[in-house]
């Protein structure tokens, strides 16, 4: 009896150990006095303005965050295909990138509560595709397609338009230059990115499906097995949206062009 006993208490000492070790990003944010962003550039989520500083949605709700949180911030720049194993690699605290809440994703990590909700949208070249206003039309084979690959912008064009060519792309950038130089028929990316990049070469480009024809939640993303983090996460947003913060910059940076200057 008096073996079990000393088992079970070290077992307990073992497991309270084992617990107390695991120490939440929040505390350790706190302590080291910065968080790390891991985020990519889209338009207008994240992108640099005219001096090469990081502006836009992502950037004003991660600085915000950091202002509440009373620390400093580190923004970390990685590309969009890797940017999950570069989370649970410990490169960065947390993902503030415009990324979708998907079910494949939520077998890697865990996601706050939206903060914000996106949808696919396509901009597509005057020319090549002169006529198409459905998504029909772009659904064949002999019409190419380009995405920035690892996105839900690629998971939605293999989902939605199947039959079309797609043409992969490691940023966002150069899917849209080969739109602009006639190389592809459409681009498909969250909006309102498509309708912006049509807005500013009207005479090439054009929007031909003028709803989106997804929608998707955003969250933050953070590692499993933090609880703490994804209550402390969650209850920020749910205050942002009840201060109107999260309304008044999606207002400015997706329902307004105030920014274009900034950045052009």
């Amino acid at each position: 009896m008096k073996k079990i006993l000393c088992l079970s208490m070290m077992f307990l000492l073992l497991m309270g150990g084992y617990l107390s070790a695991q120490e939440s990003v929040i505390e350790k944010i706190q302590k080291q006095g910065v968080i790390r962003v891991g985020m990519s550039t889209f338009v207008p989520w994240a992108m640099k303005d005219k001096q090469g500083n990081l502006t836009g949605f992502e950037i004003d709700v991660a600085k915000k965050l950091a202002q509440d949180m009373g620390v400093k911030i580190e923004f970390v720049p990685t590309a969009w295909s890797g940017i999950i194993p570069a989370l649970l690699t410990g490169k960065f605290d947390v993902i503030i990138g415009g990324m979708g809440v998907t079910p494949a994703r939520n077998l890697k990590v865990n996601f706050t509560i939206p903060y914000e909700y996106s949808g696919m949208s396509m901009v597509a070249h005057k020319s090549k595709a002169k006529g198409f206003s459905s998504l029909s039309d772009f659904n064949k084979k002999e019409v190419s397609i380009a995405v920035r690959m690892g996105t839900t912008a690629e998971q939605a064009t293999r989902k939605y338009i199947p039959n079309a060519t797609l043409k992969l792309f490691e940023n966002e950038s150069q899917a849209l230059q080969e739109l602009n130089l006639g190389r592809v028929h459409a681009v498909v990316s969250s909006a309102p990115m498509p309708v912006f990049h049509a807005l500013k070469y009207p005479d090439k480009l054009f929007i031909p499906i003028k709803e989106n024809f997804t929608k998707e939640p955003i969250g933050f993303a953070l590692k499993k097995g933090d609880h703490d983090a994804l209550n402390y996460f969650n209850n920020w947003i749910l205050n942002m949206h009840a201060q109107g913060f999260l309304e008044e910059k999606k207002a400015y940076w997706f329902e307004s062009k105030d920014w274009e200057e900034l950045v052009k």
